[in-house]
C-alpha cells in the first residue's frame, strides 16, 4: 500500500490497549508527518545522515524487500560531510548527494532533522523501538597536536577552517585572522591540500562555487600568499591522492616550493611501489626536481602566490609573537624513517627547526566522540569496536563508516564499508541471529518521545524547502547555492 496516496476518514487505530480515532490517514502518517509502515517488519534505525548513513540506508532497502529504514540527523540539514567536508570547488564529488536523495525518497526510508541522539533521544530507547541500530554518525571531533602553543591565536583544525568554509553553523564564528603571509599546514592528506587550495585560489573562481558568502569575503581581504604543508614522514608516505596534488600543480597563479634534499633516494624507491603511489610519487619529483617546461616556467614566473610540502617534519611547538597573544612560527623536530614503503616509521633525529608564519592549521586527522555511554567506545582509537560493522558485546547495534574505521579513505572507500555493515545486519536478520519477529514501534514511539520533550523533527519535504532558498539564493549571485549559516534560520525556512 506504501506509495499510493489513500485518504481513509473515523479509522479507528489501536494502540496501547485503547482506541484513538485518527481523521486522515495516509499510509499510516504518524506524528512526523511520513509513512509509518507495517508493524510487522523489520525495523532499522540509522544515526547520521552523511555518507555512511545513507551507503547503509540503501544497501537495506535494495537487500530486502521488507525492512524500514529510519535516519536520524542532529543538523536541520541532511548529507554529513558531502555538505561540510567537500571542497567547494570539487562540485562533481557532491553528485552522489543525488543518489542519497532518491533513497531519502524510497516510500521505506524516511529522514528526521535536527534530532540529537544522545541528547533528545537515548541509544537505549532507540534500541527498544527498532530492531537494530546503526551508528553512522562519523567523526566529529578533533586530534589534537598535543603541542605548547596550540591553544594560541591563529591556530585551527582543519574540521574547524573547512567548517567555515563550508558553512557548518557550529563554524560560523570562526572568523580565521588571514593577515600573515605564510601558513603551516601540519598534515598531507587531501584536506589538507583542499585547505591549501582555497587559501591560495583566485576570488573569482571561488565565487562561482558554493563557499559560504562569510568565507568569500575573508579570503578576499587575505594576506597569505605562501602555504606550506608539513609531514612527519617521507614523499613516498604522503597521505594525499594524486587528483589533489595534481591539482595543486596546475592551481593558477602559483608556484611549488620543495627542498630537493627531502627526495633523497625516492627515485631508486619507484620501482617497489604499487601503480597508484608511483604515478603519485613520480608527479611530485617531477614538480620538486625536473627543470621546468617554457610554458610552465612562464606560469611560475608570473605566479604571485607559493604552495609547498615539506617532509620529515613533526610539530613540537607553536612559537608566540612577543607579547605571547598571537602565533608567530612553528617549531618543527626533524625526522628520519625507519623502515620503508606504507610501513615507515618516523623516528626523531634530535634536531629542530623554526618556521616563521602567522597562520596553523592542524590536519592530523579527524575523530569519533561517544555520544551515548552505553555504547562500546574505545577512545585510543576514536572508534567503536566491531566485527564488520557488528559492534561487539552490544546485541543489535552496528555501526558504519568513520565511527567504525578510524577517518579513513575518501568516499567510495566509505560507500565499501557502508555496504559491509548492511550485508553483516541482513545476514544476522536472515539467519535469525538478529529477532525481527516481534513488532516493533519504530519511529512511532520516538516520535512521542521528542514531541514530549519539545523536539520537532525536520522531515526530507522539510530539507527541500531549505535546499530550494539556498539555490534561489546562490541564483542570484551566480553560484550552485548560498548556504543558510544557522540552525535557527534553516528551521525557519523548514517549518514555512
Amino acid at each position: 500500500m506504501s506509495g499510493h496516496k489513500m485518504l481513509f476518514s473515523g479509522l479507528k487505530l489501536w494502540t496501547s490497549g485503547r482506541s484513538t480515532w485518527i481523521s486522515r490517514l495516509h499510509d499510516g502518517i504518524h506524528g512526523f508527518g511520513k509513512a509509518s509502515f507495517s508493524s510487522n517488519s523489520p525495523k532499522v534505525c540509522i544515526v547520521g545522515s552523511g555518507p555512511a548513513g545513507f551507503y547503509t540506508a540503501q544497501n537495506l532497502i535494495k537487500s530486502r524487500q521488507d525492512v524500514e529504514v529510519d535516519i536520524y540527523e542532529r543538523l536541520p540539514v541532511p548529507f554529513g560531510l558531502v555538505r561540510f567536508g567537500v571542497a567547494p570547488d570539487h562540485p562533481e564529488v557532491k553528485n552522489v548527494i543525488n543518489t542519497f536523495t532518491q533513497t531519502a525518497k524510497n516510500s521505506r526510508c524516511n529522514f528526521y532533522g535536527n534530532v540529537n541522539v544522545g541528547k533528545d533521544v537515548s541509544i537505549e530507547e532507540l534500541k527498544q523501538a527498532y530492531h537494530a541500530v546503526v551508528l553512522s554518525y562519523g567523526a566529529e571531533g578533533n586530534r589534537s597536536m598535543g603541542v605548547p602553543g596550540e591553544d594560541l591565536a591563529g591556530v585551527y583544525s582543519a574540521k574547524d577552517f573547512v567548517g567555515w568554509y563550508n558553512g557548518l553553523p557550529s563554524c560560523r564564528e570562526l572568523n580565521p585572522d588571514l593577515s600573515c603571509e605564510t601558513a603551516v599546514i601540519v598534515g598531507q592528506g587531501n584536506v589538507a591540500l583542499d585547505i591549501a587550495r582555497v587559501l591560495l585560489s583566485d576570488i573569482d573562481m571561488l565565487k562561482k562555487t558554493d563557499i559560504t558568502q562569510l568565507a568569500l569575503e575573508g579570503l578576499a581581504e587575505s594576506k597569505v600568499r605562501r602555504v606550506l604543508m608539513v609531514g612527519r614522514r617521507g614523499p613516498v608516505q604522503i597521505a594525499c591522492t594524486i587528483k589533489e596534488l595534481r591539482e595543486m600543480v596546475n592551481l593558477p597563479n602559483t608556484k611549488p616550493e620543495m627542498v630537493a634534499a627531502d627526495f633523497e633516494g625516492v627515485t631508486e624507491a619507484l620501482k617497489d611501489l604499487p601503480r597508484p603511489r608511483k604515478r603519485l610519487t613520480e608527479l611530485m619529483l617531477k614538480t620538486a626536481l625536473d627543470i621546468p617546461g617554457e610554458k610552465e616556467q612562464e606560469k611560475r614566473n608570473k605566479a604571485t602566490r607559493i604552495w609547498g610540502l615539506r617532509f620529515f617534519r613533526s610539530p613540537v611547538e607553536i612559537l608566540a609573537d612577543p607579547d605571547n597573544k598571537k602565533t608567530a612560527g612553528i617549531r618543527l623536530a626533524v625526522n628520519k624513517l625507519e623502515g620503508s614503503g606504507e610501513r615507515a616509521r618516523a623516528v626523531l633525529t634530535g634536531e629542530v627547526e623554526d618556521m616563521t608564519c602567522g597562520l596553523v592549521i592542524s590536519s592530523i586527522g579527524y575523530k569519533s566522540l561517544l555520544i551515548d555511554p552505553s555504547v562500546p567506545f574505545d577512545s585510543h582509537k576514536a572508534i567503536v569496536p566491531n566485527s564488520m560493522g557488528r559492534i561487539q558485546q552490544a546485541a543489535g547495534l552496528y555501526c558504519s563508516g568513520w565511527l567504525k574505521t578510524g577517518p579513513t579513505g575518501v568516499i567510495a572507500t566509505t560507500m565499501n564499508n557502508s555496504f559491509d555493515t548492511a550485508r553483516s545486519l541482513v545476514e544476522d536478520m536472515d539467519s535469525g541471529t538478529l529477532d525481527v519477529t516481534a513488532a516493533k514501534p519504530g519511529s512511532q514511539s520516538i516520535s512521542a518521545l521528542l514531541e514530549k520533550r519539545g523536539v520537532k523533527p525536520v522531515t526530507f519535504s522539510d530539507w527541500e524547502k531549505i535546499d530550494s532558498v539556498e539555490m534561489k539564493r546562490g541564483e542570484a549571485t551566480g553560484k550552485p547555492r548560498e548556504k543558510l549559516l544557522t540552525v535557527e534560520e534553516m528551521l525557519k525556512v523548514a517549518r514555512k
